[in-house]
């Protein structure tokens, strides 16, 4: 046995001092032939793959240089952030700024650290906006572009970037990719009413303290979201897969406001919905009680009305409810559609502030008590010269100090269409009015005053002659008048004030009041089929003299007033004027057709034929 063994151990020692040697030189190339081994094959790619990767890297590279590591004075990192601006306006979290205050600091990929201020804040929707200064005045900032959230769809691919952990010391943010969970997704308030997500976008997309507002993009490099909550493992605080990021959509509606340096507040319906009955369909949304002091309920909603339409979309559910009306600024005007008795009825609603919302309501309709009022913000602390000088508390302003930038930015632009401080004299106007077809007529209207003029007086004739001393008339009744009209001649009063004494005419506020959606009347008087296809966008103003409050609406397209209403009390609706048809008049642009609605109603149509400006 021994014997037959040997051999077979001298073979295999024979191969080895012979065959591995050879592999060897073979595989580095130095046998004595000179012969290469032969290599595998490659594995081909997919072209589509390829093309995804050049893409995703492409996205990466283009918005890299925006992204924005939020930081307390001295470079402590809290969060994330993105520019959107060349003049270095940037989004984040609100449970981001709330530790560093209205001052802090902001790293970019370049590896500098920069001074920031806060501009404006959403509480309740989690977003502040801050603005970076630059090193050298006037360099623009890298900036990446807004998005449409409203098209990303459950599996599309999708980018998170910032700073999780403060991992990158040199503020170079983290990459991470995934795709998209969910849309439409409702997140509940983490407090009395804050950090409530509404609409938001669920995502795979891994994310983790310190990404918190931080951007989602989608494989063009578009923002379509900012990261802010993410269910994580309690212990180690490890993501789990699922985060979510509120709208770039929503942003959108409250940028304006946010940009206006306002501590915004999201809206409330002023009614409760639910299922119509255990028995009925789930989709059919009932309204279960309506506030008396609400727009809902002058509008004509009433109990038992089923919500067919908010805003333009169908409402089949609780969630889907909560969803849009947590997208929309408190005071903005939306259309709403209900159903009584297989009648359908659109009316535009003015949304109220969120505090008492419908979710707070107890089973007998009354509010839970309010949250305690934050104290009154003070000066802070920290940061350059420069910062602290852009900085100015103002109770319901973030930072009252852009809110002056914005509204003189506005007032500039609308003067391009005529400086009426230099007609400061008497005004007068002639034409005819047509209240329906029932009383048809001439018009003509005057108001008086000038710069020094303690006692101005609107004087009015739509066929039968009405004055009104709009500072000493205090009664209620004098002011609305004319009967319907809800104040025509106090609206041309604070109409005049506007254009011909400005900023310094109301005293009591003078505010720049973010963008509104506004709703103009079709021009021939008609009816419009839809009222969402009458909206156009545009920049509020918001005054207040004596103790008449107005919203004057300009559109964002030239900066032309479209409109204004004027608010004589709270509990009453507004008289509501639209312009159209605007006319040079010594070299000034006016209005020669005038609409004025009261409640649901047209009181009435101006034309205008003649003006006579600074009569003496």
């Amino acid at each position: 046995m021994l014997r037959s063994i040997l051999p077979l151990m001298t073979r295999l020692r024979l191969f080895t001092a012979i065959a591995i040697p050879s592999a060897l030189a073979l595989g580095l190339g130095f046998g004595a032939t000179g012969i290469a081994p032969l290599a595998a094959a490659p594995v081909a790619v997919e072209k589509s793959v390829l093309d995804a990767q050049t893409e995703r890297i492409g996205a990466i590279k283009k918005v890299h240089p925006a992204i924005v590591a939020v930081c307390m004075q001295g470079g402590q990192g809290v969060g994330s952030g993105v520019v959107i601006s060349p003049d270095g306006y940037a989004l984040t979290n609100f449970h981001v700024v709330q530790p560093t205050g209205p001052l802090m600091q902001a790293g970019l990929a370049d590896g500098n650290l920069y001074d920031a201020v806060l501009v404006g804040q959403d509480k309740v929707g989690d977003v502040a906006l801050i603005r970076l200064l630059p090193k050298e005045k006037g360099k623009p900032f890298p900036f990446v572009q807004l998005g449409d959230s409203d098209k990303m769809r459950i599996g599309d691919w999708s980018l998170a970037m910032g700073n999780p952990f403060s991992l990158a010391m040199d503020f170079t943010p983290t990459v991470t990719y995934g795709v998209i969970s969910g849309t439409n997704r409702y997140q509940p308030p983490e407090g009395k009413g804050l950090l409530e997500y509404t609409d938001c976008i669920q995502i795979e997309t891994s994310i983790n303290p310190g990404n918190s507002g931080g951007p989602l993009f989608n494989m063009q490099g578009e923002l379509i979201g900012i990261n802010g909550r993410g269910s994580f493992e309690k212990r180690g605080r490890v993501n789990s897969g699922v985060g979510y990021a509120i709208s770039i959509n929503q942003i959108k509606n409250f940028l304006g406001h946010m940009r206006a340096g306002i501590d915004t507040d999201h809206a409330t319906l002023g009614v409760a919905v639910g299922t119509q009955s255990e028995d009925a369909p789930l989709s059919q949304m009932v309204i279960k009680q309506v506030l008396d002091e609400s727009d809902a309920y002058r509008r004509g909603l009433r109990e038992g009305d089923q919500l067919v339409k908010f805003a333009g979309r169908s409402v089949t559910s609780t969630n889907q409810y909560k969803n849009i009306l947590g997208i929309y600024p408190k005071g903005w005007r939306v259309p709403i559609t209900v159903r009584r008795a297989n009648q359908q009825h659109e009316a535009l609603v003015r949304l109220m502030g969120n505090m008492p919302t419908e979710r707070e309501m107890e089973p007998n309709g009354q509010p839970e008590p309010k949250p305690i009022p934050a104290p009154a913000p003070v000066a802070p602390k920290g940061g350059s010269t420069e910062a602290t000088k852009m900085y100015e508390a103002r109770k319901g302003y973030a930072n009252w100090h852009f809110n002056v930038i914005e509204r003189d930015k506005l007032l500039t632009e609308a003067k391009k269409h005529g400086d009426f401080t230099t007609v400061p004299g008497a005004w007068i106007a002639e034409g005819t009015y047509d209240m329906g077809g029932e009383r048809k007529g001439g018009l003509r209207f005057e108001v008086t005053e000038g710069r020094d003029d303690a006692n101005p007086i609107v004087d009015l004739k739509l066929n039968i002659e009405q004055k009104l001393a709009p500072l000493t008339d205090k009664d209620l009744t004098l002011q609305r008048e004319p009967i319907g009209s809800g104040g025509l001649m106090m609206a041309l009063y604070h109409y005049h004030r506007l254009l011909t004494v400005g900023v310094k005419g109301f005293e009591a506020s003078f505010a720049h009041g973010g963008n509104e959606p506004f709703y103009p009347y079709p021009v021939d008087g008609s009816a419009p089929k839809s009222l969402a296809a009458q909206r156009v966008d545009c920049a509020v103003l918001r005054t207040k003299h004596g103790s008449v409050e107005c919203k004057w609406y300009y559109s964002l397209k030239d900066y032309q007033l479209l409109g204004f209403e004027t608010l004589l009390t709270k509990e009453t609706d507004p008289c509501e004027v639209y312009f159209y048809d605007y006319k040079l008049v010594d070299q000034k642009e006016l209005p020669h057709r005038i609409e004025v609605r009261y409640g649901d109603k047209r009181y009435a149509i101006l034309t205008v034929n003649k003006y006579t400006l600074n009569k003496k």
